[in-house]
């Protein structure tokens, strides 16, 4: 019940409006958001990866309102893109949402934007994690992808989460031609018909995501680049160690080296998690978001875990 009032709090205009005007709301959402500006998410990431972690950088974003939105974000992408080709070695990619970039408004204007926006990442030499976001847009989302792919763009992923019914059908599918996949739960609230509405049975799902995805890095000796920048096929995004201390077993039984297995996690979330795997000699990505539309993935934050609540909360009495 809390958590889908949350996520119904991450899209009310009114409710934005009213979090957004509140002092206290930046100081507990920048716990959680790298900063307002691009120069604080690459000083981010220059942290991270002096502790051995590679990012993902995320210009926040998503459902644009007009096409000069969409175009807007484009840049700021582009953006992006540019900062990590100035600095080589920076160990990060970029992470986008298809309804940032005009999904919602018109498909064909969105695949050009993501075209363009795989064209410039490819000349950056980065790798491109396109998000998946609630179901009204799996389906567009997952095609684009592969028309993408069938372009010749080798250099995007995508997302599957767990908590869907067709979650299965699309990792086996997007295995087959060795798609980099990060495997995460979900942060949106779904119907039933859609969605697994038990914890428990999303769990089980996961882990049964993580084998196949161990299996395809595996058989495709898939592992993280030398740069940091593109991900092996398997990369675990979750910060529930029974879902990570399965996938090390299964991975270490089936013997998928280290180096085929990536660890991914949210900015501010569990560092002494990050820490721990990175000095057992896995890969580690820290999701590092950033920019002035914070305000939906601070709320789906807020969703996911009560510690995230009970700490808005008490910077509220703070002031």
């Amino acid at each position: 019940m809390l958590r889908s009032f949350f996520i119904y709090l991450s899209k009310a205009a009114w409710a934005q409006k009213l979090v957004t005007s509140l002092g206290f709301a930046w100081r507990t959402a920048s716990r959680f958001v790298a900063g307002t500006k691009l120069e604080d998410a690459m000083r981010v990431v220059r942290t991270l990866n002096a502790q051995g972690i590679n990012a993902t950088l995320d210009h926040l974003g998503e459902h644009t309102n007009t096409l000069e939105e969409a175009q807007q974000a484009t840049d700021d992408i582009f953006a992006t893109l540019d900062a990590l080709g100035a600095d080589s070695a920076a160990r990060s990619n970029v992470s986008i949402k298809l309804t940032q970039i005009g999904l919602g408004l018109d498909e064909s204007l969105c695949a050009q934007n993501l075209e363009h926006i795989l064209a410039r990442a490819k000349k950056n030499k980065t790798f491109i994690r396109i998000d998946l976001e609630d179901t009204p847009y799996t389906d567009i989302t997952i095609n684009l992808y592969y028309a993408m792919r069938e372009k010749g763009y080798e250099n995007v992923g995508a997302v599957v989460q767990s908590y869907l019914y067709r979650a299965e059908a699309d990792t086996r599918r997007m295995t087959q031609n060795a798609t980099p996949i990060r495997l995460v739960k979900g942060a949106y609230n779904e119907p039933p018909d859609k969605a697994f509405p038990k914890k428990v049975d999303v769990d089980a799902n996961y882990d049964l995501l993580a084998k196949i995805l161990i299996d395809a890095s595996l058989a495709a000796q898939s592992k993280l680049s030398k740069d940091g920048r593109v991900p092996p096929i398997s990369a675990i995004a979750s910060h529930d160690e029974k879902r990570i201390t399965f996938a090390k077993s299964y991975a270490e039984k089936a013997g998928l080296p280290k180096d085929g297995l990536e660890f991914q996690m949210l900015y501010g979330i569990r560092r002494d998690l990050q820490e721990k795997l990175a000095k057992e000699g896995y890969p580690v990505r820290v999701y590092v978001p950033f920019g002035r539309h914070w305000y939906p993935y601070f709320m789906r934050r807020l969703a996911e875990r009560p510690a995230n609540i009970w700490f808005f909360i008490t910077n509220f009495f703070k002031g």
